[in-house]
């Protein structure tokens, strides 16, 4: 229609394009003096800071704080894992108990906007370490568990993992299992982050060497961190973010809690480092840390994969699980990466999940 030689629907439209400019430039005008010029606002943006540090993409945590900030931060929490390896474990304060009957249990647990599974495993000796079974890609853990007849399964240690895409053969720091070492990243000599298993069954975190960790007849490791409570004292805590998790942790009695927290969905935003160490705290644990966490995040116990990964392309390929086993001396993991001189991480070239997602969206755009 036209009024006055003025076509009126093109006005029309005009005038509600440039009103929702309007709207949209107040709203953003209003959230920024909100994240940026109250104190409400400024909690608001440290939190969601310390979410992103807890990630792999720390780097991205200036569009919170700022650049001076986020290195602050990190700082912190890279001081925070160093001075929380430091204390010797006291060996004697573990004595495990003789179990007889069932191997492990599994409850659901639940916090404060985030679910996930808790595992007892009664004789720690039923965990061990164990490797992918391929050469230049990593496994899931529900792969592993099936093809090696464990009962259950956690993730492990950390790995090089290029646009959270990689392929789960690159670890970091130390693998151990059955006594063998299968991957280190440095010599003997140099102390590494690790959660490990000695031939008792007794669980070692901290910061030690190669050598250390053979002197304490350890048999099976891998690394992560931090550790949060030793020698059954809460160790300090920097930063409150929220993010899938997996702890383990040691009662006196020998008794291992493992915990694995769903994160980054709607059902389960995810748990701060604290909420972890007050869940293991209150069960009892004298010595507990972390595994790795984020998507890598994941339990299967038997058939069944029990917690949901945050990884849009579900189980992720990993370098190490620690799974229980009923009968954990008959079993032998191969050193995958013997004799491997060049350890490709992967990316997003040879994601399987990613190459069928772009893949398909190729399709649809023809």
């Amino acid at each position: 229609m036209k009024l006055a030689g003025v076509d009126y629907k093109q006005e029309h439209t005009g005038s509600w394009l440039k009103r929702s400019i309007l709207v949209l430039m107040l709203l953003v005008f209003l959230m920024a003096s909100f994240l940026f010029l109250t104190p409400p606002g400024e909690r608001i943006r440290l939190f969601l800071a310390d979410t992103v540090i807890a990630t792999q993409h720390r780097d991205w945590a200036w569009i919170f704080v700022g650049v001076k900030k986020r290195d602050e931060m990190i700082e912190s929490v890279t001081q925070m894992n160093e001075n929380n390896s430091i204390e010797k474990q006291d060996m004697n304060a573990i004595t495990i108990q003789k179990q007889n009957g069932k191997v492990l249990d599994v409850e659901d647990i639940s916090g404060h906007g985030w679910v996930g599974k808790k595992m007892y495993v009664y004789d720690p000796r039923a965990i061990r370490v164990v490797a992918p079974s391929t050469v230049g890609q990593g496994e899931t853990i529900s792969s592993m568990v099936k093809r090696t007849g464990a009962l259950a399964g956690v993730n492990g240690g950390g790995f090089d993992d290029p646009q959270g895409l990689g392929n789960g053969f690159a670890p970091i720091g130390v693998i151990m299992s059955g006594g063998k070492i299968l991957y280190t990243g440095v010599d003997g000599t140099v102390p590494q982050q690790v959660v490990a298993f000695d031939s008792l069954g007794k669980l070692i975190i901290g910061k030690y060497s190669i050598n250390e960790l053979l002197d304490l007849h350890v048999t099976d490791a891998v690394s992560f961190y931090p550790r949060i409570i030793a020698n059954g004292k809460a160790l300090p805590i920097v930063g409150d973010g929220l993010n899938p998790r997996t702890a383990i942790g040691q009662r006196a009695d020998g008794v291992i809690v493992i915990v694995v927290i769903d994160g980054r969905q709607t059902k389960s935003i995810g748990a701060s480092l604290k909420d972890v160490q007050d869940l293991l705290l209150k069960e009892g644990c004298v010595n507990a840390g972390f595994l790795d966490g984020g998507a890598s995040s994941e339990m299967v116990v038997g058939d069944d994969l029990i917690t949901s990964p945050s990884s849009r392309y579900g189980e992720r390929r990993l370098p190490s699980g620690l799974l229980v086993f009923e009968h954990p001396d008959h079993v032998v993991v191969p050193n995958i990466w013997e004799g491997v001189t060049n350890i490709d991480p992967g990316g997003a070239y040879d994601n399987p999940g990613y190459l069928a997602e772009h893949n398909q969206k190729n399709q649809e755009s023809k």
